[in-house]
């Protein structure tokens, strides 16, 4: 099988829809256990785990708002307590600016409030999933975690706020584990996804705004095409696996070449 994680265990943030859902689901069709987890969309989360197990698969859920280092400190010791380690995780929960909870519009605009509670969750919350990941992996001896960023952390978009200055962060956050934990035996990387269906933030923009798949495809992603969420997920999966084992402190971006123009 490519990509085997027979018995490893995987941990997944945000799993309760899009990327953090089909990743969920990719780990487990490579015969990981996975654990999912999510802060408020519990009813997904749980959906999740039982599209697993209905597949063939071991997952449990377990809720936590990564924002509380004491829900995430739980979390990693609930996700051994179950499985007897923790191989590999994904730390992809995360918020940006919908239009409708969270505003759209430039610095100036941004309150402290949406300030505080993107950064909380997009860049407080990977310390504290990585902080407790790492301090199990090196107990164990080794493992591979995998956040999420954006090409918006790689290119600023006006008009996202905080957003990007949060994703940005997490870039640096990422470089800084992977080199203090090179020697360790743990791997970390980041992903960097570009416009993705099946994420309810490009969902929602495509079904307010029709023509925008047009332009993105037309002007914008160089391939011509909108990534998926399987397309993220695979390459997540991918960086977990022995098949990147000399790879870490990189920033993936899958974005249909966005990145390079």
């Amino acid at each position: 099988m490519p990509m085997d994680l027979e018995n490893k265990v995987a941990l997944v943030t945000g799993g309760a829809s899009g990327i953090g859902r089909a990743a969920a689901l990719e780990f487990a069709e490579l015969g990981a256990r996975v654990v999912v987890s999510t802060g408020s969309n519990v009813e997904g989360g749980e959906e999740t785990v039982s599209m697993i197990r209905a597949a063939g698969g071991d997952a449990c859920f377990v809720k936590c708002d990564v924002g509380s280092e004491a829900e995430v400190s739980a979390l990693v010791a609930a996700a051994v307590e179950k499985y007897g380690r923790l191989d590999c995780a994904f730390n992809n929960a995360g918020i940006g600016p919908d239009g409708v909870r969270i505003p759209f519009g430039p610095l100036t605009d941004v309150t402290e409030g949406n300030w505080d509670r993107i950064m909380n969750t997009n860049l407080k919350g990977v310390f504290f999933c990585l902080k407790h990941e790492l301090i199990r992996m090196r107990k164990q001896g080794g493992g591979a975690i995998v956040n999420t960023a954006s090409i918006g952390g790689l290119k600023m978009a006006p008009g996202f706020g905080a957003y990007g200055p949060s994703k940005s962060a997490v870039i640096a956050l990422t470089e800084l584990a992977a080199l203090e934990n090179a020697r360790l035996g743990i791997r970390v990387n980041v992903v960097c996804p570009g416009p993705t269906v099946g994420t309810r933030l490009m969902d929602n923009n495509l079904a307010s705004n029709p023509e925008e798949e047009a332009l993105l495809k037309e002007r914008v992603i160089p391939m011509g095409k909108l990534g998926t969420v399987v397309d993220v997920a695979r390459s997540v999966v991918w960086l977990c696996s022995d098949y990147a084992s000399h790879v870490t402190g990189q920033a993936l971006s899958v974005d249909g070449g966005m990145h390079a123009q």
